[in-house]
C-alpha cells in the first residue's frame, strides 16, 4: 500500500487553513501523517492547526519562503509519497486517491492534478478563473500527452519521497520551486504526470497589489528556470524545451497582440469598431470552444464561465507587464551583473 504524508507550508494563514485542513481530513485516501509548518507566523496559525489533531512544526524564525519551509517539515516524513499543499488551497475528497495510480510506474517522481480558482468575486480573481480553466483544458492536456508537462502545481503536487529526499530537497535556488524541480527531473530522465481528474481549488489574489506580487514572483522564477535549464533541456528534453520555447515567444509577441488594433486603425486606415471586432472574434474562437468544454467538465454554468472572459484582459496585461520585467531582469540584467535574482518570497494573497 502507497502511504502519504500531506506537508502544509504555512505563513499567517489562520483564515485559509481551517477549509486546507478539512479537505485533507476528507481524503477518501487518507494520508498517514498531515504536518504543518506554521513558519514564523504572527497569528493564530499554530493553534488552528492544533486544533485539527495534525503535526504542527515551527521552526525558531520564519525561513522567508515555501521550499524552506516545506524542507523543514521533509526529515519528519518516512512515506512513499509526500503531497505539498498550500495553506489556501482546497482538495477535492479523492485528490489523493487519483493520484496514487500514477506513481504504480517507477519511472514517475511527481504527479498533480487540476488547479481552478476557489473564489471568483473581484476582477482579477475572475479573470484567472478563465486563465486556469483554459490552461488546464488546453495547454496542460497537450503537454501531458506529450509526456511533458510544463509545471505540477506546487500548491498540490505529490512527490517520490526517496527521490526528493535524493535530490537535496525541494529546490531552494529559484523562487519557483514547483517549476524548479519539474524541469529538473524530467531533464533527468524521470517522469511528471498530470491527472486531469484530480482536481484542487486555490485562492488567488483578490486584489491588483497581490496579484502583482504573485505574477512577478511566477515570471521571474519562470526565466531564472530557463537560465538554469534550458540548455541541458534542449539535449536532453527537446519536447519540454519546445513548449518553454514556445511560452518565450509568446511573452516577446505579447505587445504585438496588444498593439495589433491601434496599428491596424492607425497605419492601415481600417475602420476601429471593425478591426476591433476581428481582433476580438479571432481570438474568441480559439478560447470559447475551450471554455465550454471545460465547464462541462467542471460541472459549472457555461453562461457563468463565458461572462468571466472580459476579465481575462486586465489579467493578461499584469503577465505581459511582469513577464516582461522577469525576461529583462532574470535573463539580461542579472547575467550582467546590473540587478539581483529575485530571492523574496512575498505572498500572492491577502492574509
Amino acid at each position: 500500500m502507497t502511504t502519504v504524508t500531506i506537508i502544509v507550508p504555512a505563513h499567517n494563514e489562520e483564515r485559509g487553513l481551517p477549509a486546507t485542513l478539512e479537505s485533507l481530513l476528507r481524503q477518501t485516501a487518507p494520508a498517514e501523517e498531515i504536518i504543518v509548518v506554521d513558519d514564523g507566523s504572527s497569528d493564530r496559525t499554530g493553534e488552528v492547526a492544533r486544533s485539527y489533531g495534525v503535526t504542527v512544526l515551527r521552526p525558531e524564525h520564519n525561513l522567508g519562503s515555501k521550499a524552506r519551509a516545506q524542507n523543514h517539515a521533509l526529515p519528519h516524513c518516512q512515506t512513499d509519497l509526500v503531497v505539498a499543499v498550500d495553506a489556501d488551497t482546497v482538495l477535492a475528497p479523492d485528490y489523493v486517491e487519483r493520484l496514487k495510480p500514477a506513481f504504480d510506474d517507477p519511472d514517475v517522481v511527481i504527479a498533480a492534478g487540476n488547479v481552478q480558482t476557489r473564489f471568483t468575486r473581484t476582477i482579477w480573481e475572475r479573470g484567472r478563473s478563465i486563465e486556469y480553466l483554459f490552461g488546464f483544458h488546453f495547454h496542460r492536456p497537450i503537454q501531458a500527452g506529450a509526456a511533458s508537462p510544463m509545471v505540477c502545481s506546487g500548491c498540490c503536487s505529490a512527490f517520490r519521497r526517496e527521490t526528493l529526499v535524493a535530490f537535496g530537497g525541494f529546490p531552494e535556488r529559484t523562487i519557483v520551486e514547483d517549476m524548479d524541480v519539474t524541469w529538473s527531473w524530467q531533464i533527468g530522465g524521470r517522469k511528471a504526470v498530470y491527472v486531469s481528474d484530480a482536481v484542487a481549488w486555490a485562492a488567488d489574489p483578490e486584489t491588483l497589489t497581490y496579484l502583482r506580487k504573485q505574477v512577478w514572483r511566477w515570471m521571474a522564477g519562470f526565466f531564472q528556470n530557463v537560465r538554469l535549464h534550458l540548455r541541458p533541456m534542449a539535449r536532453r528534453k527537446p519536447m519540454l524545451a519546445l513548449w518553454v520555447v514556445l511560452a518565450v515567444l509568446e511573452i516577446l509577441l505579447a505587445p504585438l497582440w496588444w498593439t495589433t488594433p491601434l496599428v491596424l486603425t492607425l497605419v492601415w486606415q481600417l475602420p476601429a469598431a471593425e478591426t476591433l471586432a476581428w481582433w476580438l472574434g479571432a481570438e474568441l474562437l480559439l478560447f470559447i470552444p475551450t471554455l465550454v468544454y471545460a465547464a462541462h467538465r467542471r460541472r459549472l454554468s457555461v453562461l457563468r464561465v463565458l461572462a468571466n472572459i472580459p476579465f481575462a484582459y486586465p489579467t493578461r496585461a499584469v503577465n505581459t507587464y511582469y513577464a516582461w520585467k522577469g525576461l529583462l531582469v532574470e535573463l539580461i540584467l542579472v547575467p550582467l551583473g546590473l540587478a539581483k535574482t529575485l530571492t523574496v518570497y512575498e505572498k500572492g494573497r491577502a492574509t
